[in-house]
């Protein structure tokens, strides 16, 4: 039936604009007197592989940049489906084309009348079924293909990346080559020695202590004046930064297996910086960091391997609500619902990988969870999050425990403190703090130092929370390696006046101008930096700060706001070292995997900067082999 028109339109070519995520969306509409002809978007900031599109070629599924001016086209409807995940977006787009179709003289109302499109119901039986197309659930499709299975991603929202997409994209893993080139401070030594005189906890702490003792004493025989490090270092690390809870046989085969996992990214075509660093949170400079906007880097690179491999389908847009078992026990596929709520059952023959992600948007489950003593009289639920919020939801938690699937230290949840003070997001980046944090300080509102910058996430992050409106200020200086500042850029790609008109930064000549700018004292600003660069020169600071680069000495001078947001929870499903979902009694659930923040137990009460990403590739890879393998 042809659409009622009850105030045709004046043809042409209209420019409008909506505020999306980012910022302000142009577009162009072309109109006919009864229909919409064609939309261009020709300007627009928003989130690649969220908002707009990851890759020119567009292999992560569909972005509201890209699909909804089709989608509207095709339909010849405002009444379109946004895309999962881009709410904000996809709205701002069709608000821009409402705003068109007035301006032509047209009732939006006749542009409303059309449903959703659907798709018929379906079956299809695959080899494994992955439950989620970020970082872990990805690395796990591509590797199961690479063992000859056939695979199904289901992903929930319009477009594969998950929390990756937003991450800080750092990676941890020894480096020989380029540690080499680290020079081992006294600092550094005395945060050796200071670890191996921890008493051990248990006899496997004890064992790897030992270890780490032998290689640090031959490290100093040898007169070895570059950086320390081996797997087992960064194991103790890992389980002592965790506060000695977590499952060290995991960590174990975290750390040990970073460095591979690390040349297998390599090979896929993953991009990293020549050098090392010590991103925030991790505790060592073993960081290595992509030349990419946060995480786009890694998805990117995978998005390329779902074209290269023919086995790996990608659904998006859809749920799993429900785990499907044979009359044996196994898991046996999924029952899904696209957002048209269309629903599909897909079989798998050898198993379903579990990768959603964790909790960390969804206030109900963070209520209920938050019980550990360290946020104790804190109501986390109030606290913004620096994850999606459609993706951090706890999906695959409550599919795991329909499963029967037995949970570990739910109660352990991270904040981070690189929150921007409007949404919680991890935007908007200081340019030096995503590759490190060994060129910038932190101060608050009264322009003073007040932790180390280089410590543990939950120590930083309960200082940030103790100071005047749970604010404070990055601060940075024209000084070192600062390739985003040169090129005028935040560490996620935005130019440095947008983000500044936006309210996310200060820039300024003079550090007096600077203090000016965010109204701290300038006297008290002047007197904190000359204290910090007495410290670079001594490499002995008040506050326990053991990484040094340079003295903050010229400008230009960069403030960044942050506070402190939910950022990781590191509680989930137990899973055993083949990443399979191990029940309450402490056994495999046959056919079903799980990897990635999903899971619990691996960081323990404090996971170390750079390690997320290293958790989903390592147990992504064991997941999808394992699941490829399975009989």
């Amino acid at each position: 039936m042809a659409k009622k028109i009850t105030s045709p339109l004046k043809a042409g070519r209209y420019d409008t604009s909506a505020v999306g995520f980012n910022g302000v969306i142009k577009v162009t509409t072309t109109l006919s007197e009864n229909r919409i002809e064609g939309i261009e978007i020709t300007e627009q900031s928003e989130t690649p592989g969220i908002g707009a599109p990851l890759t020119p070629e567009g292999y992560e599924g569909e972005t509201p940049v890209k699909a909804i001016p089709q989608r509207i086209v095709k339909q010849q409807s405002l009444n379109v489906a946004p895309t999962a995940g881009a709410a904000i977006t996809s709205k701002a787009i069709i608000k821009a084309v409402s705003k068109a179709i007035e301006q032509a003289g047209g009732n939006v109302d006749d542009w409303k009348q059309n449903e959703y499109f659907s798709a018929a119901d379906e079956e299809d039986t695959y080899d494994v079924i992955v439950v989620g197309g970020g970082g872990a659930g990805l690395v796990a499709a591509i590797s199961a293909a690479q063992q000859g299975a056939s695979v199904l991603i289901v992903e929930k929202n319009g477009a594969i990346g998950g929390n990756l997409l937003i991450s800080g994209g750092i990676y941890n893993c020894p480096d020989k080559e380029l540690q080499s080139k680290v020079k081992l401070n006294d600092a550094k030594r005395r945060q050796i020695d200071d670890e191996l005189k921890i008493p051990p906890v248990n006899d496997k702490h004890r064992k790897i202590q030992q270890t780490v003792a032998q290689q640090w004493a031959i490290h100093q025989q040898n007169k070895d004046d570059t950086l320390f490090d081996t797997p087992e270092w960064y194991a103790l690390q890992t389980f002592d930064g965790g506060d000695f809870i977590g499952n060290l046989d995991l960590i174990e085969i975290m750390c040990k297996n970073s460095e591979a996992a690390y040349r297998w990214l390599v090979s896929l075509g993953t991009e990293f910086r020549d050098n090392i660093t010590q991103g925030p949170g991790s505790l060592w400079q073993r960081t290595h960091s992509s030349p990419h906007i946060l995480g786009t880097g890694f998805i990117a690179s995978y998005a390329r391997q779902l074209v290269r491999e023919e086995r790996i389908r990608l659904v998006t847009n859809t749920s799993v609500t429900e785990l499907l078992f044979d009359d044996k026990g196994s898991v046996s596929g999924v029952v899904t619902k696209n957002n048209e709520n269309t629903e599909k059952t897909y079989h798998s023959n050898k198993g379903v990988i579990l990768a959603t992600g964790g909790f960390s948007a969804s206030k109900e489950m963070v209520k209920k969870y938050n019980t550990s003593q360290k946020w104790a009289g804190i109501d986390l639920s109030k606290a913004k999050s620096s994850n999606r919020f459609s993706g951090s939801q706890g999906d695959g938690i409550k599919l795991g425990t329909s499963a029967g699937a037995g949970l570990t230290q739910m109660e352990q949840i991270q904040l981070l403190f690189l929150s921007n003070i409007k949404t919680g997001a991890i935007n908007m980046y200081p340019p030096r703090c995503v590759n490190g944090i060994d060129q910038l300080i932190f101060v608050n509102k009264e322009g003073k130092r007040f932790v180390r910058e280089d410590g543990r996430r939950d120590e930083v992050c309960l200082s940030v929370l103790s100071q005047t409106d749970a604010v404070f200020y990055c601060i940075e200086s024209g000084d070192g390696n600062a390739p985003d500042i040169e090129n005028g850029k935040t560490a996620d790609g935005f130019p440095l006046k947008t983000a500044e008109n936006l309210g996310f930064i200060f820039i300024a000549d003079t550090l007096e101008e600077l203090a000016d700018k965010i109204g701290i004292n300038a006297e008290t600003l002047i007197k904190t930096v000359e204290q910090y660069n007495r410290s670079v020169e001594t490499n002995n600071d008040d506050l326990g700060r053991t990484l040094f680069s340079v003295k903050l000495t010229k400008g230009p001078w960069i403030a960044t706001p942050r506070t402190a947001g939910i950022h990781h929870t590191m509680g989930g499903i137990v899973i055993d070292g083949k990443a399979r979902a191990i029940d309450k009694n402490g056994k495999p659930i046959p056919h079903l995997y799980a990897a990635g923040e999903v899971t619990g137990g691996i960081h323990g009460g404090n996971r170390l900067g750079g390690n997320a990403v290293v958790d989903t590739v390592v147990f992504g890879k064991i997941a999808g082999e394992a699941a490829a393998d399975a009989l």
